[in-house]
């Protein structure tokens, strides 16, 4: 099992920024990628940055030049930095590992999610 943790989060002006951190735990296998995920009220969760073991990254258009996703593959850490941030940043944040799993002679792919932490862009 992996518990990914998330911290930070809150409430920022438009325009202003926020850093968030998540920390995988638990019976570390390979963690394949690690990244932030968002789900707004009424809209479906979607993705907002990833990085992978070998260090590449994948940003949604909304956020691209605005976020910044980085991490430690050796401490299995990913944080999030957002600047410029705008009311529609609003939304719930979820970290998320994404890892392999070995049982025997048999391996699957396996996502674990943080709790979720707030993120609010209003004056």
């Amino acid at each position: 099992q992996v518990h990914p943790v998330e911290s930070g989060g809150g409430l920022v002006q438009p325009g202003g920024s926020l850093r968030l951190s998540c920390a995988a735990s638990g019976s570390i296998c390979n963690i394949l990628a690690m990244g932030w995920y968002r789900q707004a009220p009424g809209k479906q969760r979607e993705l907002v940055a990833t990085s992978t073991s070998g260090d590449s990254t994948h940003y949604a258009s909304s956020v691209k030049g605005r976020f910044t996703i980085s991490s430690d593959n050796a401490k299995n850490t990913v944080s999030l930095q957002m600047n410029s941030l705008k009311p529609e940043d609003t939304a719930v944040y979820y970290c998320n590992a994404h890892y392999s799993s070995t049982v025997g002679s048999y391996t699957q792919q396996l996502d674990a999610w943080g709790q979720g932490t707030q993120v609010t862009v209003s004056s």
